[in-house]
Formats: C-alpha cells, sequence, structure tokens
C-alpha cells in the first residue's frame, strides 16, 4: 500500500480495495452533484504527483488507469507520467492496459469496461534525490503499490500553497504530458505547491466548488472563469455578477485577506461573440477529428445571453465594485490573444495544445501582483497588489 502523505495536489484520497484513487473534490461535495462529467473530471489527477526523498535506484510503482474512448474519434494515446528528480524533467513514461470509458459526444452515454493494474518501472541515480511522479492529467489512476530499494520519505512542505479553479484548459485539456498544463508551469517557474482544480466542462460556479476553495489551505488563490458558463449556455448577464459576488463571498469566509486572481477567459474566436451551446463539429467528427463549434444566436446577446466579451466586461466590473485590496482582474486576452490565436490556433477551435499552456502559463508566472517570498505556509508567502 502507498503512504498517502506521499501524495501531494489531491483534496482526498480514497482507499479503494486495490489502492488509493486521489480526488480533487471532497466527497462531500461530490455528493452534492451527480453530475457524470464532474465526477470523470475531479477523479482525473491533473496536478497530482507522488513526491519523496529517497537514496534509491529503482521504484516500481502499480497503477490502474481508467482510459477513455469517443465514439468515432481518433483513439486516445495512453496518459503519461512524468518523473522529475530535483525539478527537472528526466523520464516519461506510459501505463498499458488499465479500464477503458467508452463515450458518446453526441448522447453523452458511456460504457465502462474493467482491466488490469500494469506495473511503471523507474531506474534513479540514486544518492539523496527529491523525486517526484506525476500522475497523468486526464487519465483517472488508482495508486495500487509502490515498491523501492531504498526507504522513501514524504518530501517536506515550504513551498507556499497555490489553490487554481478553472475549466478544461485550466485542467490541461489537449496538453500531452501531466507537467505541461498551463497551472503546472506557471506553478514551476514561481516556486509554487499546485492544487489545480481545474475540472473539464465543469467550472459552473458550483456553491460546493466555492466552499471547497474556502475551506483549502492557501497562500494564494486564482479563479478562471467564463468559458464553461457560455459553453453550456448555463446563466445570463443579469445572474452572472451576482453569482460570482457569492463566490468571492464564500472564499473570503476562510481567506479574508489572500491574494485572490480573477482571470477572465482566454480568446476563444467561436465564442467571443457568439452565445453557446459550443457543440461538436460533426463535418470533423466524420473525418476523425475532434473540434467544436458554437451553436447559439447572436442576436440572443441583447436579451442577456452570455459570450466571451460579455463575461469579460462583468468580471472585471465585480473586481471593481468590491474594492478589495487582495483582489485583482486578469484580463484572459492578455494570456492568450487574437494575436496568439494567430500564431498558435487552438487546434479544436476550444482548446490550446502543449506550446500555448507554456506561453499562457509562463505570462501568469510573469504577472507582478505577487511576489514568492521565502518561507511558506498558508497565509503567508505572497506581498498583495499595492
Amino acid at each position: 500500500m502507498i503512504d498517502p502523505s506521499l501524495v501531494l495536489g489531491a483534496l482526498e484520497i480514497e482507499r479503494t480495495p486495490r489502492g488509493l484513487l486521489p480526488h480533487r473534490l471532497p466527497a462531500w461535495a461530490r455528493a452534492q452533484c451527480d453530475d457524470p462529467q464532474l465526477r470523470l473530471v475531479e477523479a482525473q489527477p491533473a496536478g497530482v504527483r507522488l513526491a519523496m526523498w529517497t537514496t534509491a535506484t529503482l521504484l516500481e510503482l502499480d497503477v490502474l488507469p481508467t482510459k477513455r474512448r469517443y465514439v468515432g474519434a481518433p483513439q486516445r494515446p495512453d496518459g503519461w507520467y512524468d518523473v522529475l528528480v530535483g525539478g527537472e524533467l528526466v523520464e516519461r513514461q506510459q501505463a498499458t492496459g488499465g479500464n477503458v470509458l467508452d463515450v458518446d459526444m453526441m448522447t453523452g452515454a458511456s460504457t465502462f469496461h474493467p482491466g488490469a493494474p500494469t506495473t511503471l518501472t523507474i531506474a534513479l541515480a540514486g544518492g539523496e534525490q527529491d523525486v517526484e511522479v506525476w500522475l497523468p492529467h486526464d487519465e483517472q489512476t488508482e495508486l495500487i503499490d509502490l515498491r523501492a530499494d531504498a526507504p522513501v520519505t514524504p518530501l517536506a512542505g515550504g513551498r507556499p500553497l497555490w489553490v487554481h479553479h478553472g475549466s478544461s484548459i485550466s485542467h490541461g485539456s489537449v496538453a500531452t504530458y501531466p507537467t505541461e498544463p498551463w497551472p503546472v508551469v506557471a506553478a514551476r517557474l514561481a516556486g509554487l505547491d499546485l492544487v489545480n482544480l481545474g475540472l473539464g466542462g465543469s467550472a459552473l460556479l458550483d456553491p460546493f466548488v466555492a466552499r471547497t476553495i474556502r475551506d483549502t489551505p492557501a497562500d494564494l488563490v486564482s479563479l478562471k472563469i467564463g468559458i464553461n458558463l457560455v459553453n453550456q449556455d448555463l446563466l445570463r448577464r443579469r445572474a452572472l455578477g451576482p453569482a460570482v459576488h457569492g463566490w468571492l463571498d464564500t472564499i473570503r469566509d476562510g481567506h479574508p485577506d489572500t491574494p485572490l486572481r480573477l482571470v477572465s477567459p482566454l480568446h476563444c474566436a467561436i465564442q467571443e461573440a457568439v452565445p453557446g451551446p459550443t457543440v461538436p463539429d460533426t463535418a470533423a467528427l466524420a473525418e476523425g477529428r475532434v473540434a467544436f463549434l458554437a451553436g447559439g444566436d447572436p442576436e440572443r446577446v441583447a436579451r442577456g445571453a452570455l459570450t466571451l466579451e460579455v463575461v469579460r466586461e462583468v468580471l472585471a466590473e465585480v473586481v471593481d465594485r468590491r474594492g478589495d485590496p487582495h483582489l485583482s482582474y486578469v484580463d484572459g486576452l492578455a494570456l492568450y490573444g487574437p494575436a496568439d490565436a494567430e500564431r498558435l490556433p487552438l487546434p479544436d477551435n476550444l482548446h490550446p495544445d502543449s506550446a500555448t499552456h507554456r506561453l499562457i502559463g509562463e505570462r501568469f508566472a510573469a504577472l507582478g501582483e505577487w511576489r514568492a517570498a521565502s518561507g511558506g505556509g498558508a497565509g503567508a508567502g505572497f506581498e498583495s497588489p499595492a
């Protein structure tokens, strides 16, 4: 059995008959929503890693992944495990086999096929070293066992804690490797310990997510809100501002002075001026590609329908009205804008690729409103905007 204290980035670790299953939402929050999409993505270990000190020269990690296959689309590659020693990438591996979940994007129906665990063998140089194994960000992974030829102990804390919430873009969709999603890039550049609450298709202002953030220790909180609200045509302009205020009120109950960034949507041409819902591009599927289109009517914007342009305007207004000295607004177009889209287009019209994730992460880490300081521990380690 793996020692749960080796697992970083998860908010809860479920003991299963075989091992450990990391969750990014606690059980009480999961109990408040039966949405299959949310249940799927919160158990995908984006930002979750095994972290240890050891002198071992060999690690054997038994895992049981759950792969997704989309009907009519090309088969997805197996998820990757990134091995870092001293913060530097030294190896990448994939786990073959495992469970398979077949998903029909047109109907939402899914079929589960059970499979068997597999073993990853990781060779190390030996000597005292800190080792991290980042789990596949978009592939549910049950941790079965860890064997080593020398003792392993948990990495001590000390770096500031960053809790980030967002959509599939924050989750890492279309990024290939688990250290490529932009929050991971930013955290590594800024020297932060990341809890990534990017929930693919599920950044929907659910109150239980706000309460989860409220109750999670953090030195820095960031919220990237908007794209999923437009994708699902979920709210109208009248409801969005008060809903965001309510979210911020809840988070402030647990983090009254914590630096908080409210991040508006990145550029996404199909949804800039056209409301949702977002729908699969059937022509692309017929060609064996996954792509998306905006399915809404632009005339509905005058009646309160949300577009990305509207969301940015409302979020900026919310930050201005609150007068919170520890709250700042980050325009998503400064992270990825129209000019960037010309050079680095979104492969499926919705999600950035690995190179674009890198660009976004570098730009977010370079924002000057907070500077990582020495020391750590929740509630310390950052300077708020002047």
